[in-house]
């Protein structure tokens, strides 16, 4: 696993936690923190590959 440097890791803890769940932390802002990080990993690997040159087809 990956290496998170502490001080993200808490700031990320704090963001998430929730004292009324359960498992401690809120479900719901979790996935959309999840889904946002996603959209802006695929917005930037678009613009790599459009950035790329095309093949040519034969």
């Amino acid at each position: 696993m990956e290496n998170i440097d502490p001080q993200i890791y808490t700031e990320i803890e704090q963001m998430i936690s929730s004292s009324d769940s359960v498992v401690g932390i809120d479900a719901k802002k979790t996935h959309i923190i999840i889904i946002h990080k996603l959209m802006a990993i695929e917005k930037r690997l678009a613009a790599l590959e459009a950035a790329l040159p095309t093949e040519k087809q034969e």
